[in-house]
């Protein structure tokens, strides 16, 4: 009875929320397209012509953002382990990117040129376990920042979700090895409830350390 309580609540709220009702209105997949929109309002992250790389991007809105933004002559590549609807010009493979050989093929298909900006909405599929989900929401952030390490141009940028809570300070620190400067963001359709943040890596250090690669 409490769980279907639960459920009906979380309808209600969903139908009733600002940011799905804006998502339906302007053609987005999901609310989490106005997060994107108002970090890049605040931060000028898109420049048209970019090559962009959206990881964990199903159901899409944040990959339907880049291309907007980037216009026909740019190039966006994504990648979801769960299925995503076809968007124009955007080039999607759909794998677990735990996995080498799904990494590989995201390789191929950048065929060897470095990416100007890497976006990463992703989280894993939660167990419950609070201190499981922390552990595994991090390990898919390093693998996105190791990404990162190898295929971001000098200059480039990241943004990606992360969850206050233990190894978030480690998380920042580690960026901070691979990036200018590191920002924290929380756009306003980020629920007042959720401990997410978004972390922004601005203009990629042209030599990395190797240190993430012995991490991982």
């Amino acid at each position: 009875m409490a769980q279907n309580k639960t459920s009906k609540a979380w309808v209600h709220r969903h139908i009733n929320d600002h940011w799905v009702q804006q998502s339906q209105a302007k053609g987005y997949r999901s609310r989490a397209a106005f997060k994107l929109l108002e970090i890049n309002e605040k931060d000028k992250l898109f420049r048209r012509g970019m090559m962009v790389v959206d990881l964990g991007s199903a159901p899409g809105s944040w990959s339907q953002v880049a291309r907007e933004l980037i216009g026909e002559e740019g190039k966006v590549f994504a990648l979801d382990i769960l299925p995503m609807d076809p968007i124009h010009k955007v080039d999607f493979i759909q794998g677990d990117f735990r996995e080498e050989s799904v990494f590989r093929q995201l390789e191929n298909l950048l065929g060897g040129k470095q990416i100007d900006l890497v976006i990463c909405d992703i989280a894993p599929n939660l167990s419950g376990n609070k201190i499981t989900d922390q552990a595994r929401s991090f390990y898919l952030n390093e693998l996105a920042l190791d990404f990162c390490a190898k295929w971001l141009k000098p200059g480039g940028c990241f943004v990606v979700k992360v969850f206050q809570g233990s190894g978030y300070n480690d998380y920042v620190n580690l960026m901070k090895e691979h990036f200018q400067q590191v920002l924290t963001r929380k756009p306003k359709a980020s629920r007042d409830t959720s401990t997410e943040l978004y972390l922004l890596g601005k203009s990629c250090l042209p030599q990395l350390p190797s240190d993430l690669d012995e991490m991982l």
